[in-house]
């Protein structure tokens, strides 16, 4: 990133007015967009045009004007500024609550409705560096992400690296994914999924269709496959249609959120996570994205994400609970999920 483009956003976060940096997934230049004041303006029904950032339940989703744009391109040659060798100290406590938050999910699951319900935990660092500097550090390290930095005065300094489209629309044409399963990536893309992650990402991409059946026209559904985000292997199914009306805001009322971000069926999901989760997740697992730039409107699920306040990062990680869930491994998978984000910090 250009040391131009750098000293713009830091002149920006300096006075304390609301700006995002971003890369989109595979491409190499960064686009930064200021607002020229600190008003905290919302989103009514989807027609505006501005970069915007959701929480994950229906709060006013925060819309940023971009009064100012500048972009750089980026060299992926530069290093990451990743301690890789570092490990990553277990909490054993926290581990003992997130063991029995999901022997809990695991329990409703097999006495009720509720088919697969997300479970997260959050991580408290210290953290003194600069967050640009860090930023940065994530554009090389997740080639294939969605990478950001995120400020609003009112909303905090979020940032992060998400492998997950909600929603791409162009016209009435649009694209979106299901996502689910994880595994750790040893260096082959041919790996052997188990029924629990087969059967996540059934339930996801079942909800998918299931919202889109009556709302548009041409749907397509692609071969599921899987793909790599930083140091993981995720399973991830296309979807494609045309919108049989110009109703933009009603899909994503619709499909925010997920059954790869809340559970399935999505009331009961929510209710678990609301009496057992601890915590608001704010925008961890909310979506963000332009918004009616030049009549197209990318979208992404705010996963891989962490919050800095003042001398402390905050970072969120979780994942899906099944009645075939192991609870260790899914101790694991949100250690392995965390893992890179924690070793740049």
């Amino acid at each position: 990133m250009s040391l131009a483009l750098m000293d713009k956003v830091s002149a920006q976060f300096r006075d304390r007015l609301p700006f995002v940096v971003y890369r989109k997934p595979n491409h190499t230049q960064v686009t930064a967009l200021f607002q020229k004041d600190d008003t905290l303006h919302s989103v009514s029904d989807f027609t505006e045009t501005g970069f915007v950032m959701a929480a994950f339940e229906w709060k006013p989703t925060v819309l940023l004007r971009p009064d100012e744009k500048h972009e750089a391109d980026f060299d992926f040659g530069t290093p990451p500024n990743c301690k890789s060798g570092t490990e990553i100290q277990i909490d054993l406590e926290q581990k003992k609550v997130h063991l029995d938050l999901v022997q809990k999910g695991i329990a409703a699951i097999q006495q009720g409705d509720l088919k697969k319900v997300v479970l997260s935990r959050k991580i408290e660092m210290d953290f003194n560096e600069n967050p640009l500097e860090l930023f940065q550090s994530l554009l090389p390290t997740y080639p294939n992400a969605f990478c950001y930095l995120w400020f609003h005065p009112n909303t905090g300094l979020w940032l992060g690296a998400t492998p997950e489209i909600l929603l791409q629309v162009r016209n009435r044409e649009f694209n979106t994914i299901s996502l689910a399963g994880t595994l750790p990536y040893s260096g082959n893309d041919q790996v052997v999924w188990g029924r629990k992650e087969l059967k996540e990402q059934d339930l996801v991409t079942d909800y998918i269709l299931d919202v889109l059946r009556d709302k548009a026209s041409d749907i397509k559904k692609g071969e599921l496959e899987s793909v790599k985000a930083g140091n993981l292997l995720h399973l991830r199914t296309k979807i494609s249609g045309v919108f049989l009306e110009d109703g933009l805001g009603s899909v994503i009322r619709f499909l925010h959120p997920t059954p790869a971000i809340c559970g399935f069926p999505k009331q009961p999901a929510l209710d678990f996570i609301h009496d057992n989760e601890n915590y608001d997740r704010e925008f961890y697992t909310g979506f963000l994205g332009e918004l009616n730039f030049d009549a197209e409107t990318k979208l992404y699920v705010n996963l891989r994400c962490a919050q800095i306040k003042e001398n402390k990062v905050v970072v969120y990680t979780g994942g899906g609970i099944t009645q075939d869930s192991d609870p260790e491994k899914e101790w694991d998978e949100t250690v392995a999920k965390s893992k890179t984000l924690l070793q740049l910090i």
